[in-house]
Protein backbone atom coordinates (compact mmCIF):
# COMPACT_ATOMS: atom_id res chain seq x y z
CA UNK A 1 0.00 0.00 0.00
CA UNK A 2 1.21 3.53 -0.84
CA UNK A 3 2.34 4.70 2.24
CA UNK A 4 3.88 8.50 3.45
CA UNK A 5 6.01 8.50 6.64
CA UNK A 6 7.39 11.97 8.10
CA UNK A 7 10.53 12.14 9.85
CA UNK A 8 11.85 14.69 11.67
CA UNK A 9 15.89 14.94 10.87
CA UNK A 10 17.16 15.23 14.60
CA UNK A 11 14.92 12.36 15.21
CA UNK A 12 15.50 9.67 12.58
CA UNK A 13 14.47 6.50 13.66
CA UNK A 14 10.73 7.20 14.25
CA UNK A 15 8.17 8.75 11.58
CA UNK A 16 5.76 11.36 13.66
CA UNK A 17 3.27 10.97 10.59
CA UNK A 18 2.23 8.19 8.75
CA UNK A 19 -0.73 7.96 6.60
CA UNK A 20 -1.61 5.25 3.53
CA UNK A 21 -4.85 7.58 3.01
CA UNK A 22 -4.13 8.43 -0.84
CA UNK A 23 -6.52 12.24 -0.67
CA UNK A 24 -4.22 12.48 2.34
CA UNK A 25 -0.71 11.62 0.83
CA UNK A 26 -1.36 13.70 -2.55
CA UNK A 27 -2.58 16.90 -0.19
CA UNK A 28 0.95 16.71 2.19
CA UNK A 29 3.19 16.04 -0.34
CA UNK A 30 1.18 19.36 -2.58
CA UNK A 31 2.14 21.57 0.70
CA UNK A 32 5.57 21.00 -0.12
CA UNK A 33 4.88 21.14 -4.26
CA UNK A 34 5.10 17.78 -4.77
CA UNK A 35 2.54 16.26 -7.40
CA UNK A 36 0.90 12.88 -6.14
CA UNK A 37 -1.19 11.03 -8.62
CA UNK A 38 -2.76 7.40 -8.82
CA UNK A 39 -3.41 6.89 -12.48
CA UNK A 40 -5.43 3.58 -13.67
CA UNK A 41 -3.36 0.78 -14.27
CA UNK A 42 -3.40 -1.94 -17.47
CA UNK A 43 -1.98 -5.32 -16.52
CA UNK A 44 1.20 -5.83 -18.80
CA UNK A 45 3.68 -8.97 -18.21
CA UNK A 46 6.55 -8.16 -16.04
CA UNK A 47 8.67 -8.53 -19.09
CA UNK A 48 6.61 -6.02 -21.40
CA UNK A 49 8.83 -4.17 -23.97
CA UNK A 50 9.42 -0.38 -22.79
CA UNK A 51 7.69 0.16 -26.28
CA UNK A 52 4.52 -1.99 -25.08
CA UNK A 53 4.71 0.14 -21.43
CA UNK A 54 4.98 3.43 -23.20
CA UNK A 55 2.10 2.52 -25.77
CA UNK A 56 0.37 1.40 -23.22
CA UNK A 57 0.18 4.65 -21.47
CA UNK A 58 0.36 6.76 -24.36
CA UNK A 59 -2.51 8.98 -23.71
CA UNK A 60 -1.14 9.69 -19.95
CA UNK A 61 2.28 10.57 -20.90
CA UNK A 62 0.98 12.96 -24.03
CA UNK A 63 -0.89 14.59 -21.49
CA UNK A 64 1.97 14.90 -19.24
CA UNK A 65 4.42 16.10 -22.08
CA UNK A 66 1.78 18.47 -23.20
CA UNK A 67 1.39 20.16 -19.51
CA UNK A 68 4.99 20.23 -18.38
CA UNK A 69 6.86 20.63 -21.19
CA UNK A 70 8.50 17.15 -21.04
CA UNK A 71 10.65 16.45 -24.20
CA UNK A 72 11.09 12.65 -23.30
CA UNK A 73 9.56 9.74 -21.43
CA UNK A 74 11.34 6.38 -21.29
CA UNK A 75 10.91 3.04 -19.02
CA UNK A 76 13.03 1.98 -16.34
CA UNK A 77 12.64 -1.94 -15.25
CA UNK A 78 14.47 -3.63 -12.38
CA UNK A 79 13.85 -7.25 -11.23
CA UNK A 80 15.68 -9.51 -8.29
CA UNK A 81 17.53 -11.22 -10.62
CA UNK A 82 19.42 -8.58 -12.01
CA UNK A 83 23.68 -8.81 -11.26
CA UNK A 84 24.00 -5.44 -10.84
CA UNK A 85 21.08 -4.43 -8.77
CA UNK A 86 23.40 -3.19 -5.99
CA UNK A 87 25.35 -0.70 -8.06
CA UNK A 88 21.88 0.53 -9.30
CA UNK A 89 20.84 0.66 -6.00
CA UNK A 90 23.94 2.54 -4.90
CA UNK A 91 23.71 5.05 -7.24
CA UNK A 92 20.48 6.47 -5.99
CA UNK A 93 20.71 6.05 -2.14
CA UNK A 94 23.03 9.50 -1.72
CA UNK A 95 20.60 12.85 -1.27
CA UNK A 96 20.96 14.81 -4.57
CA UNK A 97 18.89 17.44 -6.32
CA UNK A 98 18.11 17.70 -10.37
CA UNK A 99 17.88 20.73 -12.77
CA UNK A 100 14.51 19.37 -13.72
CA UNK A 101 11.50 17.85 -12.19
CA UNK A 102 12.17 14.12 -11.59
CA UNK A 103 9.09 12.28 -12.71
CA UNK A 104 8.36 8.48 -12.14
CA UNK A 105 4.77 6.72 -12.58
CA UNK A 106 4.79 3.24 -11.54
CA UNK A 107 3.52 0.31 -13.40
CA UNK A 108 3.87 -2.31 -11.50
CA UNK A 109 6.45 -2.80 -8.20
CA UNK A 110 7.41 -0.22 -5.69
CA UNK A 111 9.79 2.13 -4.28
CA UNK A 112 10.70 4.48 -1.81
CA UNK A 113 11.51 8.40 -2.39
CA UNK A 114 12.76 10.65 0.41
CA UNK A 115 12.18 14.54 -0.09
CA UNK A 116 14.57 16.68 2.37
CA UNK A 117 12.31 19.44 2.87
CA UNK A 118 14.09 21.62 5.79
CA UNK A 119 13.82 19.67 9.02
CA UNK A 120 11.77 16.92 7.69
CA UNK A 121 12.01 13.95 5.50
CA UNK A 122 8.93 13.00 4.01
CA UNK A 123 9.63 9.25 2.42
CA UNK A 124 6.78 8.14 0.01
CA UNK A 125 6.65 4.38 -0.91
CA UNK A 126 5.11 4.03 -4.59
CA UNK A 127 3.35 1.61 -5.35
CA UNK A 128 1.75 0.34 -9.16
CA UNK A 129 -0.15 3.09 -10.02
CA UNK A 130 1.50 5.69 -8.15
CA UNK A 131 3.04 8.89 -10.20
CA UNK A 132 5.22 11.62 -8.59
CA UNK A 133 6.67 14.56 -9.60
CA UNK A 134 9.67 15.84 -7.62
CA UNK A 135 9.88 19.62 -8.20
CA UNK A 136 13.55 20.43 -9.68
CA UNK A 137 15.97 21.61 -7.13
CA UNK A 138 14.36 19.34 -4.59
CA UNK A 139 16.53 17.46 -2.02
CA UNK A 140 15.90 13.88 -2.57
CA UNK A 141 17.00 10.19 -2.95
CA UNK A 142 15.56 6.78 -3.74
CA UNK A 143 15.49 3.51 -2.28
CA UNK A 144 14.69 0.24 -4.45
CA UNK A 145 15.63 -1.89 -1.64
CA UNK A 146 17.78 -5.22 -1.99
CA UNK A 147 14.98 -7.23 -4.39
CA UNK A 148 14.33 -4.83 -6.86
CA UNK A 149 10.98 -5.09 -9.05
CA UNK A 150 9.45 -2.51 -10.09
CA UNK A 151 8.82 -0.83 -13.82
CA UNK A 152 8.36 3.08 -14.19
CA UNK A 153 7.86 5.18 -16.47
CA UNK A 154 10.03 8.39 -16.43
CA UNK A 155 9.53 11.94 -18.18
CA UNK A 156 12.08 14.34 -18.81
CA UNK A 157 12.82 17.92 -20.01
CA UNK A 158 16.38 17.52 -20.78
CA UNK A 159 16.48 14.82 -23.57
CA UNK A 160 19.92 12.81 -22.27
CA UNK A 161 17.90 12.33 -19.25
CA UNK A 162 18.46 11.91 -15.49
CA UNK A 163 21.79 14.07 -14.24
CA UNK A 164 21.87 14.35 -10.33
CA UNK A 165 23.90 17.11 -8.65
CA UNK A 166 24.86 15.38 -5.09
CA UNK A 167 24.48 17.27 -1.67
CA UNK A 168 27.15 15.68 0.27
CA UNK A 169 24.86 15.23 3.11
CA UNK A 170 24.95 12.08 5.04
CA UNK A 171 20.79 12.15 6.06
CA UNK A 172 20.18 8.70 3.54
CA UNK A 173 22.51 7.20 6.09
CA UNK A 174 20.35 8.31 9.07
CA UNK A 175 16.84 7.47 8.21
CA UNK A 176 15.39 3.78 7.88
CA UNK A 177 15.83 1.90 4.39
CA UNK A 178 13.82 0.33 2.56
CA UNK A 179 13.60 -2.80 4.20
CA UNK A 180 12.43 -1.24 7.60
CA UNK A 181 9.65 1.09 5.86
CA UNK A 182 8.48 -1.88 2.86
CA UNK A 183 8.68 -4.24 5.39
CA UNK A 184 6.30 -1.81 7.75
CA UNK A 185 3.68 -1.60 5.44
CA UNK A 186 3.74 -4.66 3.60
Amino acid sequence: MTTLSIFDQSRPEAAHTVTEDPAEIRDLLAAQGVRFEQWPTRELPVDASPEAVLEAYREEVANLKDECGFQTADVISLNPDNPQKEAFRQKFLDEHTHSEDEVRFFVRGQGLFYLHFGNEVYAVLCQKNDLISVPNGTRHWFDMGPEPAFTCIRLFTNPEGWVASFTGEDIAGRLPRYETLAGATG
